[in-house]
């Protein structure tokens, strides 16, 4: 059994940690279970003490009431998962949903984050014009529940099939669906735009040109309304922290930084 934190609430949420060094808190994206950092996890725990916990409603932890499911919620639940780990501080990367869960966390809790990464995400699903929005037709192809239809969003064919265990780790998971639906419902109506000032840790956007998901423009849009920040974008879909070894060297080169 993992260890569990215990959100305000009363909700567990379990969590895993493996290496020493520098605490680095991941949080998944929507939906997406601990286990989905696969290979990104295990080569910062290399070098880093890699936290990463399942959010509410998912694998190992309770799920409370979806119906009140935010990522503002999300990010209190991060908090609890740091308190429960005895950390102060931590580096915190975030991919997709978990890069809108990042955004509250150092926004409204800055000294408890040390550089914050925030990998294919937005600041809204709204932000921008109609071309920088998601495609419907997108959209249904993520709720679909179909991983035929879901893969070709986050990665690349000819590393998804050589990396079969990477893939299953991530689209694998545990829940409900009205946890599912809490989930979509909490990334879908995330606006953090009048938080993104707020926010003073050292920021690294990474994004992919490729993103169906989260149209590239979103990332640059970050970029300019977060202070301390820059943004690196690559040749890449959704799922670029698994299948673009660039993420993982420009991750680690970050947070590795004096």
């Amino acid at each position: 059994m993992p260890p569990l934190a215990t959100a305000d609430d009363g909700v567990p949420i379990a969590f895993e940690e493996h290496g020493t060094g520098v605490p680095v808190l991941l949080i998944a994206g929507q939906a997406t279970g601990m286990h989905g950092w696969g290979p990104f996890a295990r080569a910062l725990a290399e070098d880093q003490r890699v936290i990463a916990f399942d959010h509410r409603g998912i694998g190992g932890s309770g799920s409370g009431d979806p119906a009140s499911y935010s990522t503002r919620l999300f990010a209190d639940d991060a908090l609890a998962v740091l308190d429960a780990a005895g950390v102060s501080a931590a580096h915190v990367v975030g991919h997709s949903m978990g890069g809108r869960v990042a955004q509250w966390l150092a926004a409204e809790h800055p000294s408890r984050v040390r550089r914050l990464v925030l990998i294919g995400t937005t600041w809204s699903d709204r932000a921008g014009g109609p071309g920088e929005r998601r495609d419907p037709a997108v959209i249904a192809d993520l709720l679909s529940g179909d991983r035929e239809r879901m893969l070709p969003l986050f990665f690349d064919a000819a590393w998804a099939e050589a990396n079969p265990e990477a893939v299953t780790g991530f689209f694998d998971r545990v829940a409900s669906r009205p946890a599912l639906r809490g989930h979509f419902a909490a990334s879908r109506d995330h606006d953090a735009s009048g938080a993104l000032g707020r926010i003073r840790a050292e920021t690294l956007v990474i994004h992919g040109t490729r993103d169906a998901l989260t149209p590239v423009a979103h990332a640059r849009l970050l970029a300019e309304a977060i202070p301390h920040s820059r943004l690196l974008e690559l040749d890449a879909r959704h799922g670029l922290h698994l299948d673009t070894p660039a993420v993982l060297e420009a991750v680690a080169a970050f947070l590795a930084a004096p």
